[in-house]
């Protein structure tokens, strides 16, 4: 049986505040959910796993060039 994250599921994976997570789904930060029953969404454990290894950490600066 396949069992998707919810944001809840999703912030305490990656160390995040549950607000934290919400926010960066209502930015777009967040990968394209793996699944969407309604207004559910939900993500493998793989996929939120990629994204954390791959997210910019705190403190990072997105205006200077690599």
């Amino acid at each position: 049986m396949i069992h998707y994250l919810s944001l809840a599921e999703f912030a305490e994976r990656v160390q995040l505040s549950q607000n934290t997570i919400k926010s960066y789904y209502r930015k777009g930060l967040l990968p394209t959910p793996d699944a969407v029953l309604g207004r559910s969404r939900g993500w493998l454990p793989e996929t939120v796993d990629i994204w954390s290894r791959n997210r910019r950490g705190r403190g990072t600066r997105s205006d200077l060039a690599s």
